[in-house]
């Protein structure tokens, strides 16, 4: 059988192989590669990355203010009762943090700080209840069993600033109270399945019209509610509610059908509920 020379040599001895256990070689090493689970490789990489990015926003709250929010949650659940139960608790964390992130949200647009938070606090605080709720609890020492949390994870670059939500279309004036994440009962004065409106500065200037233009006796719109999401709105009821609806309603008394996110026991029985509520509106002082 002829021999064929590969480049070892050892001790100044050159080493001999023959072709067949060159190929025997060869197939030994295209079989070890072929047997490793790259597929598995690359999603364990993948998730070492998104706990090492998690474990760093972890570290990102000062122990002060992680102290400062444990004390806030601690008077929520203690003005429960000791009878309460974990969905009531449940509730209450979810209201708090609702209420929190709303008092944010209203500072940050007017460059102010919430009190007690410097304006670098509270953006922390605001990037830890959007995206780190978890893990703020467990590093507080609460742990509410029979919940499904659901996390979002923001890629962003660490140092990058955080981008404010935009609404297509003109900006909104003052009078139209425009609220993200907001919907509003109230009884119907145009029907929104079957009137949409370009942007929501459209619907709400549509129910100052309607108001300004409503023949006496009859209902005039003092609430807007608009569907600014390309992919529709949720909505309890049975029909489907697609992107630019516009609601016009009227209500002597303004109340709120939800605000900001729905709660994990309304998700519980609604399982199609998203997390975040998707409608804006706003009311108007006639």
């Amino acid at each position: 059988m002829p021999s064929a020379h590969i480049g070892a040599v050892a001790l100044g001895v050159a080493v001999k192989y023959s072709e067949e256990q060159i190929r025997l070689v060869e197939e030994s090493i295209r079989i070890r590669r072929a047997a490793v689970p790259v597929e598995l490789v690359e999603a364990v990489k993948k998730l070492d990355k998104v706990f090492a990015r998690e474990e760093k926003r972890r570290k990102d709250l000062p122990l002060e203010l992680k102290q400062k929010v444990s004390y806030e949650i601690l008077n929520r659940l203690l003005d429960l009762g000791e009878n309460s139960s974990t969905t009531e608790q449940r509730e209450a964390l979810e209201s708090w943090r609702a209420e929190k992130l709303k008092d944010i949200r209203s500072a940050s647009a007017q460059n102010l700080s919430i009190s007690g938070l410097s304006i670098e606090e509270s953006r922390m605080l605001k990037r830890a209840l959007e995206f780190n709720w978890r893990m703020l609890l467990e590093d507080n020492g609460l742990w509410i069993p029979f919940i499904v949390w659901h996390t979002e994870h923001n890629d962003k670059p660490e140092n990058e600033p955080e981008e404010e939500e935009i609404i297509a279309g003109p900006p909104l004036p003052p009078e139209c109270n425009a609220q993200l994440h907001t919907d509003y009962g109230g009884a119907a004065v145009r029907w929104g399945l079957t009137h949409h409106k370009e942007s929501a500065a459209d619907c709400c200037q549509a129910c100052l019209d309607q108001a300004r233009r409503a023949r006496p006796g009859a209902l005039k719109c003092n609430i807007w509610v608009y569907c600014p999401s390309e992919y529709g709105c949720y909505s309890p009821d049975k029909y489907e509610h697609k992107h630019q609806e516009c609601w016009l309603k009227q209500a002597d008394h303004p109340k709120l059908n939800f605000k900001d996110r729905y709660s994990e026991s309304y998700r519980d029985a609604h399982p199609s509920a998203p997390v975040v509520v998707p409608w804006m509106a706003g009311v108007i002082a006639v």
